[in-house]
């Protein structure tokens, strides 16, 4: 699929599901807490979408069978809700997808159980910066690869790697559109970014190796040294000048 240019009518109707999307994710990160079980932050998002007017991004697309995916300390993404209990120290990632009106909202973040250590609270401080330094640079007349670069600068000078195989993406009425964004590369290089374009930019940071590995169910990604790993998102509109992020309140 080429890159697609979104109206100004389509950008709307984005803001509209970004909206929502950072409404439940908010009320999932507050609800969040020791001793609850991660299939627990599924029924709330279900919950939370039949109240707000809209419906899953993720729940049957190819397969995947929850609302939301709720990836912990090691996993990097993908996670599948169960009956796994949240312990004191655990970091969380929720990665969460919207359809509203025929369009596509995604983003996530990563939260501490209780009193997380100092290594993941740095670890999570920096990969949300990482996706500030990415956003910072998705202005028409760029390039692609001047996101990717910024992400990797960040958190390399940080001492950490970010993941190779998994990556953002261009987004509108479909969850996974061009481009693919790599979360690595170098600055001046991909396509030039211009007003309309829509993206899911989305770095996951791991403390030790960037490598993974894939688990039994087939969904959730792991770091392969089984080291730390945080994942934050945000939905942005290119524009005549800052990038808009779509997936606020």
């Amino acid at each position: 699929m080429s890159i697609i240019i979104k109206s100004d009518r389509e950008i709307r109707a984005m803001r509209e599901a970004g909206r929502i999307t950072a409404v439940v994710l908010g009320i999932l990160s507050e609800k969040l807490g020791l001793g609850m079980k991660t299939e627990e932050l599924d029924v709330i998002a279900g919950r939370e979408l039949d109240r707000l007017g809209a419906k899953p991004s993720f729940k049957g697309y190819r397969g995947f069978p929850a609302n939301l995916c709720v990836s912990v300390n090691d996993e990097i993404v993908h996670g599948i809700p169960e009956a796994r209990v949240l312990n004191d120290g655990d970091i969380v990632s929720l990665d969460f997808g919207v359809i509203f009106d025929g369009f596509q909202g995604d983003a996530a973040v990563t939260v501490g159980v209780g009193e997380i250590s100092p290594e993941a609270k740095r670890l999570l401080e920096t990969t949300e910066a990482a996706l500030r330094a990415g956003i910072d640079k998705a202005y028409a007349g760029a390039r692609l690869g001047d996101i990717s670069a910024a992400i990797q600068h960040y958190a390399e000078s940080r001492g950490y790697s970010v993941i190779r195989e998994y990556t953002g993406h261009g987004i509108g009425r479909e969850m996974h559109e061009e481009p693919q964004i790599p979360n690595f590369g170098q600055p001046g290089t991909g396509p030039i970014l211009k007003k309309g374009m829509t993206l899911a930019i989305e770095p996951m940071v791991s403390i030790g190796d960037w490598h993974t590995r894939l688990g039994s169910n087939h969904w959730t990604v792991f770091t392969a040294d089984g080291s730390l790993a945080a994942h934050f998102e945000h939905t942005i509109a290119i524009t005549d000048g800052e990038p808009e992020v779509l997936t606020v309140v």
